[in-house]
């Protein structure tokens, strides 16, 4: 995503403020819940939680609610996120972060027992199938997907702009918002199955797991973990 078309996500991360909405073409707002994401981790984040396995990639980690509190329960996390701001609000949190889109090179391919797409991010790039098979390249054999779908029959390609209060609009940006049943055919296409989906505290999650290739085993062996306590040190810079 361009600098200009986040530029006041990062503002309301700094100020922690619920004053932005994401500003479709055809005149809706989708109010964003930066208060939340800012804060500790609430009733839904717990749940989410309990399934995450070692390591953990935090794809799009805000301001690292969650891959700090893994990090605090142990649980190697690290969090990626193209916002400076977020980064470097994860790190104060206590967890490693990278200033980096997920679609870059990443450390630990192939080696991530979970990936988190929490918070809506399945619309990171407009092009949820291409995410999702861009995340199964990075998880480990037996790894798992943990993604939040919308709440709703929702399954929508979409340009948007961010939108603060006062009136202010950045940059517009492709994004992509979908509820469990779209969400399931676009895991098919990415060549992951949905072994779960559940609604807890009005959220909706939904876990899915690479399709093992016809005719081959899938492995029983824990993941190597990636070096998280050295991936926190790397550059910033993209």
């Amino acid at each position: 995503m361009r600098p200009g078309a986040i530029a006041l996500y990062e503002e309301a991360l700094r100020e922690q403020a619920a004053t932005l909405v994401l500003r479709t073409t055809d005149g809706r707002a989708l109010p964003l819940q930066v208060s939340r994401w800012c804060g500790p981790p609430d009733e839904a984040d717990e749940e989410l939680l309990r399934y995450c396995h070692g390591p953990v990639l935090d794809v799009g980690c805000g301001p690292g609610r969650l891959a700090a509190a893994l990090t605090e329960r142990g649980i190697p996390a690290l969090g990626v996120d193209t916002s400076a701001v977020a980064v470097t609000l994860t790190r104060q949190a206590g967890a490693p972060a990278l200033l980096r889109s997920v679609f870059d090179p990443l450390p630990g391919q192939g080696r991530w027992a979970t990936i988190l797409l929490a918070d809506g991010n399945i619309g990171i790039g407009g092009q949820p199938a291409l995410l999702l098979g861009r995340c199964a390249q990075l998880l480990a054999p037996g790894g798992r997907m943990l993604i939040e779908a919308d709440p709703g029959e929702v399954d929508e390609q979409l340009t948007a702009r961010l939108e603060h209060a006062d009136g202010r609009r950045g940059a517009a940006f492709p994004w992509a918002r979908m509820g469990a049943g779209a969400l399931t055919r676009a895991a098919a296409q990415a060549g992951l199955h949905v072994t779960r989906q559940w609604w807890w505290a009005g959220r909706v999650f939904v876990c899915a797991t690479p399709c093992p290739a016809r005719g081959t085993l899938v492995s029983r062996r824990r993941p190597r973990a990636p070096a998280i306590s050295r991936l926190g040190q790397l550059s910033p810079s993209p």
